[in-house]
């Protein structure tokens, strides 16, 4: 394990880590500043292509906007999503992994599951590519969103497949609209980091979209806080750069050559 995976698991039970995603060159840059680890999500079939699920999202468009990260990110944790259907086995979750890793030079890839994917976690880890963990809501399959945790039989599988991702040897688990007390008890029961996404203040860090986080995305979820509204902000721009053009105000003398 390198000494940049090994620092982010220190984190843990001594400050809170924070991570957010990007797809692109211009976020990564400002968000690299504040952040523990900057996630390509998958998200990005639906934040910035509007499919209807995270499943039509492919493997070169992942790696496409993750060489525009990795031109943003200089000191984060660079995680991306392993997209649907390039995990089904450990030979093709190998393949695919090393392409992503070789073409976009990220830190560690991030698939969803607990013990169907435990095997192909073990091949990866075995082969050198960090992995981390992702349980609760699988955007890949959830047929869907509600909340896990709540029925004790879940509560249990979920309980045991962290423990599970943990032998594996992952370095860190996404919990995803995890009940507040699963959450609490998974973090205290394994020692890598969980973030959290819509699974309470007791996760080890937090995780958002940031297009959820500076109001650029209409999403209605209720583990989303908006920090900003950027839309506003962009619509203002926009609309005094229409009026000078109209009133042939720009470009002035300054703006031309």
């Amino acid at each position: 394990m390198n000494k940049k995976i090994l620092n982010f698991i220190k984190k843990k039970n001594k400050t809170k880590i924070i991570s957010l995603t990007a797809y692109s060159k211009n976020i990564a840059l400002i968000i690299d500043r504040h952040c523990d680890l900057v996630l390509v999500g998958d998200s990005l079939g639906s934040v910035l292509y509007s499919f209807s699920s995270t499943k039509k999202v492919t493997l070169d468009m992942m790696i496409e906007h993750s060489k525009s990260v990795r031109m943003g990110v200089k000191k984060s944790l660079m995680v991306v999503d392993m997209p649907h259907n390039t995990y089904r086995n450990s030979k093709e979750a190998l393949s695919n992994a090393k392409k992503i890793i070789s073409k976009t030079k990220c830190d560690a890839i991030k698939l969803e599951g607990g013990k169907k994917v435990i095997q192909i976690i073990k091949t990866l880890i075995k082969n050198k590519i960090p992995v981390m963990g992702h349980l609760g809501v699988l955007p890949q399959s959830a047929t869907n969103f509600k909340f896990k945790g709540k029925e004790i039989t879940e509560r249990k599988i979920i309980l045991r497949d962290s423990k599970l991702l943990e032998d594996a040897g992952v370095f860190s688990i996404v919990l995803e609209c995890v009940e507040s007390s699963l959450a609490k008890e998974i973090t205290k029961t394994v020692k890598v980091p969980t973030i959290g996404i819509g699974a309470s203040v007791h996760c080890d860090g937090q995780v958002l979209v940031t297009d959820d986080l500076i109001g650029l995305n209409k999403i209605k979820a209720r583990f989303v806080k908006r920090y900003s509204n950027i839309e506003k902000q962009i619509n203002d721009a926009a609309l005094k750069f229409k009026k000078d053009v109209i009133r042939g105000k720009f470009p002035t003398k300054k703006h031309s050559y």
